[in-house]
């Protein structure tokens, strides 16, 4: 678990520097992507859906204001059509790094550690944890990505990988377009109600987690 932890925090801090870099320039920030959806609706609503889709798919490379993202999808273009679209852009974000990954990561962990047993070892917790971390992901910003680089680096099956995905991704982009959908200017509360239930849904589910583990330690 310790090795997995070290690759995790490690990719984590990777893409944790492109946020820190996209907030010092002022490029991805709140402002600037509703901004930029705004002028996609006055020229047309395609636009809307398919800026949408690239910036949630250049999360993978430099971390973006998902949720936002997705609630501005809804707020915009309606529902479902912004819940389709962000579920293609962040579907692309994670299935790319999966695949990357399978072709170049397992040489990337390597460099980090060096022990063959460990990397086995890695791999194994991994098949273990994998799964809820997968599912739970979009509790934390960069984790989603995080877990999808792993996941192709240790040999998961890409249709598990996707199952667990979807059920972890799905309600996620589901409830937040529609909050989106259904609120205003003037009546934001779908969208901060809708914030506030993900948050709790998500955290409540990394706590019971996190529980579960550690008493599985303590047994063993």
């Amino acid at each position: 678990m310790r090795s997995l932890l070290k690759v995790m925090l490690t990719l984590g801090s990777i893409f944790a520097l492109t946020f820190i870099v996209g907030r010092l320039l002022g490029i991805l920030t709140v402002d600037n992507v509703r901004l930029w959806l705004e002028w996609a609706q006055s020229v047309d609503p395609v636009w809307v859906i398919s800026i949408v889709v690239l910036l949630l798919y250049a999360d993978l490379f430099v971390a973006v204001p998902t949720l936002t993202i997705t609630i501005l999808a809804g707020f915009f273009v309606g529902f479902p059509a912004g819940a389709a679209a962000a579920f293609a852009g962040m579907s692309l974000a994670a299935f790319s790094g999966f695949w990357i990954s399978r072709m170049w990561g397992e040489g990337a962990i390597a460099l980090l550690i060096r022990d063959p047993d460990e990397r086995r070892s890695l791999a194994c917790s991994f098949q273990q944890s994998g799964p809820v971390m997968i599912m739970l992901s979009r509790a934390v910003p960069i984790v989603p990505e995080v877990t999808a680089c792993i996941a192709g680096a240790t040999g998961m099956r890409f249709a598990r990988y996707c199952m667990f995905y979807a059920v972890g991704t799905l309600p996620y982009v589901l409830i937040a377009s529609y909050a989106g959908s259904i609120s205003s200017i003037e009546s934001p509360q779908p969208a901060i109600y809708a914030v506030l239930l993900l948050n709790v849904v998500l955290w409540g589910g990394w706590f019971l987690f996190r529980r579960r583990t550690k008493r599985s330690r303590e047994v063993a």
